[in-house]
């Protein structure tokens, strides 16, 4: 954490803003070159290390314009739904930070690729099917469930469920396709995902599955369970907009804005909602 905030400060400046936008409009140009492109077009934009070493350099950046479903319904809704979560994450991290987990799968992508190239010894071909973003944008939905397991969203929608039940079923999906798939397939996977893990241990959120962690929590329930009413026991959590405390409900999740000035804290339904404080200078 203190490695990304010595970033922040020196690079922070150059950051991306709605960064998500930006990745919708390179589908956007994918699916424009799917239907109006010769068939042939995205064999040269693939993630293809052996033409990359070959001169065909461009291939680094364009295996990102191959959206990573067919075009339908079902597709353009979970477009909007991958660029809402991306922006409540860009919101809650800030520009910086989701800009460092993005291109750290996209980067992480790239290597995977190489490092299976120098293990067949070159002259092999992977195709748009190994690696293509698809996990990338799975890595937006593991990071916001991770981040606000409680948060209800609307699945299509009309279907409302919390982010934890969605992030445990993908994950069952992820192990599944990974125990499934070929060690080559695993290369991909894992390389594809690794901005999630690498993130997430280096700014200590795994800490919130320790057990260590989880003995204190299960220990300050208990404590909050057999307390009496009227005892003077204070609130450790407040949000600023509308005043809730973690008394007022078990599921209440509490979260800090990093773009407020001040310790100021904020409940799930007032994080992304409420106006900045900033110190008049």
């Amino acid at each position: 954490m203190n490695f990304l905030n010595k970033m922040e400060r020196k690079f922070g400046r150059y950051a991306i803003h709605n960064l998500s936008a930006y990745i919708i409009a390179l589908y956007v140009a994918g699916y424009l070159l799917y239907f109006f492109a010769p068939a042939s077009i995205f064999s040269y934009l693939t993630l293809e290390p052996y033409y990359i070493l070959h001169g065909q350099i461009w291939r680094l950046v364009t295996w990102i314009l191959i959206p990573p479903e067919s075009p339908g319904i079902f597709t353009i809704i979970m477009l909007f739904f991958y660029y809402s979560l991306g922006n409540s994450l860009e919101q809650t991290w800030g520009a910086f930070r989701y800009n460092v987990y993005i291109f750290m799968g996209m980067i992480s992508t790239v290597l995977g690729a190489f490092l299976l190239y120098a293990i067949f010894g070159g002259n092999v071909l992977f195709g748009n099917a190994l690696f293509s973003t698809y996990y990338i944008n799975m890595s937006i939905f593991l990071a916001f469930a991770v981040s606000y397991p409680n948060m209800q969203v609307m699945l299509y929608f009309f279907i409302p469920i919390k982010m934890k039940w969605m992030g445990i079923l993908y994950g069952f999906f992820i192990v599944y396709s990974f125990v499934k798939s070929s060690w080559v397939g695993k290369v991909a996977i894992i390389a594809s995902l690794l901005n999630f893990i690498v993130f997430f241990l280096m700014t200590r959120d795994y800490r919130r599955v320790s057990p260590k962690e989880i003995r204190r929590k299960q220990d300050f329930k208990r404590q909050m369970n057999t307390a009496k009413p009227g005892n003077g026991r204070q609130p450790m959590h407040k949000c600023a907009v509308c005043g809730r405390t973690e008394l007022d409900g078990d599921d209440l999740e509490f979260r800090y804005c990093s773009k407020c000035d001040g310790n100021y804290e904020y409940c799930q339904d007032h994080l992304f909602t409420h106006q900045h404080v900033h110190k008049k200078q």
